[in-house]
Parts: C-alpha cells; sequence; structure tokens
C-alpha cells in the first residue's frame, strides 16, 4: 500500500473537515444573526452544499475510482441522473427511518428532511462519488472485508460514524434540560456532523496504522 495514497486520502478528508468548520463559521459575515444553534435550518443546508460541492470536486480532481474504459457523453449523462435519482432516495429513505426512529410526522417535516439530506450528504453522496449508481458495490463495501481500497475503507469508516453519531445525538432530546439544543434535530445533526469529522480523522489513521494487514484484492 502506497504511503502517498495514504496521504491523499488524509488531506482530502481533511479538507471535507475543515469545509465544515468553515460552513460553521464563514456565513456569519454574511448573514445576520446567523448561528448553528439560532438558524439551525440555514445551517443544515449551507453545511450539506459545502460537503456536497467538495466530495464532488475532490472525486473529480483525485479520481479515487477512476475506470480505465471512456464512457460516452450520453452515459456520463445517464449516471449523472441516476445519481442525482438515487440521492433523492436515499434522502426519502433516511427520512422514513427517521420518523420511525420517533421523529414528528407532520410537525416540523422540513426540520426532518433537512436532517434526513445531511445524513445522506456524509453518507450516500460518498457512495455516488466512488462507486456511483451501483446498488451491488454499495452492498460489497459494506459486507465485511468488502473493500477493495483505502478509498472504500475510508467510506465505511465515516458512513457508520455519522449514523452513529446522530443515533448518540438523540440521547439527550428527551431529558427535562431545556436547552436550546435539545430542539429537534439539533443535537442529532450536531451528533452526526461529530461523528463525520470524527471518521474523517480516523480513517486514515486506522488505515496507516493498519496498512501491513489490509490486503485490497479485485473481485
Amino acid at each position: 500500500m502506497r504511503e502517498a495514497e495514504i496521504g491523499r486520502l488524509l488531506a482530502a478528508n481533511l479538507l471535507c473537515a475543515v469545509s465544515i468548520v468553515l460552513a460553521a463559521v464563514v456565513p456569519a459575515f454574511f448573514l445576520d444573526g446567523f448561528s448553528v444553534l439560532g438558524t439551525h435550518l440555514t445551517w443544515l443546508c449551507i453545511c450539506s452544499v459545502c460537503v456536497a460541492a467538495l466530495n464532488i470536486i475532490l472525486h473529480l480532481v483525485l479520481k479515487p475510482s477512476q475506470s480505465p474504459k471512456r464512457s460516452s457523453f450520453a452515459h456520463k449523462i445517464s449516471r449523472f441522473l441516476k445519481c442525482c435519482i438515487y440521492f433523492f432516495m436515499s434522502c426519502i429513505l433516511f427520512h422514513a427511518i427517521i420518523v420511525l426512529y420517533g421523529a414528528p410526522l407532520i410537525e416540523s417535516v422540513t426540520e426532518t428532511f433537512l436532517f434526513a439530506v445531511l445524513l445522506s450528504t456524509f453518507t450516500a453522496l460518498q457512495c455516488l462519488c466512488l462507486l456511483g449508481p451501483n446498488i451491488q458495490a454499495w452492498i460489497r463495501v459494506f459486507s465485511k472485508n468488502g473493500a477493495m481500497s483505502i478509498w472504500e475503507s475510508s467510506l465505511q469508516i465515516t458512513s457508520v460514524c455519522s449514523i452513529l453519531g446522530a443515533w448518540f445525538g438523540a440521547f439527550p432530546i428527551p431529558l427535562d434540560w431545556d436547552r436550546p439544543w435539545q430542539v429537534w434535530p439539533i443535537s442529532c445533526s450536531l451528533g452526526a456532523t461529530f461523528g463525520y469529522m470524527a471518521g474523517l480523522i480516523i480513517a486514515p489513521l486506522w488505515i496507516h496504522w493498519n496498512r501491513k494487514q489490509l490486503t485490497y484484492k479485485s473481485r
């Protein structure tokens, strides 16, 4: 395993983490009264857009899953449209799962959906950038020993950390602390964000630490 490839992964992950920090700080200079807690829905939109845009740019620049076959323009358009449809479907699926786990069904629909968009950005969007609209590849990557590259291992770690962070973020909501960050879905979205950022840092470090044991084989 090349150290240079791990370095590229680390640099890309650090850029994603920095983009989240900037999404929480920079808008305050342009939007009156902006804050992560006070205008949480605005922050959800800005954070999702920033992370999505940077992931797409990094994928186009680094090309971690570049195919040796040259595809036609029509194929690229078809692939792009499929990715958009898959991303929207993932948002709907996350929304339904979040409601099944106790989120309000009718009230706070906008809040729940934007939280679902954030989760999809941290998980499904990465899958689409790296694997494309290929469900079989998704299943392979998230199965045991299914990763075929360090990028797919990083995808596993960041996706799991994001979902676990969102789950742990729900714990303080029913407590009677009367804190502003207990309003739905602030603690869950913050938990998902911190989980995602933790995954971005943990992934390259874990891969570097276990690089001698990791043997990726083509399937």
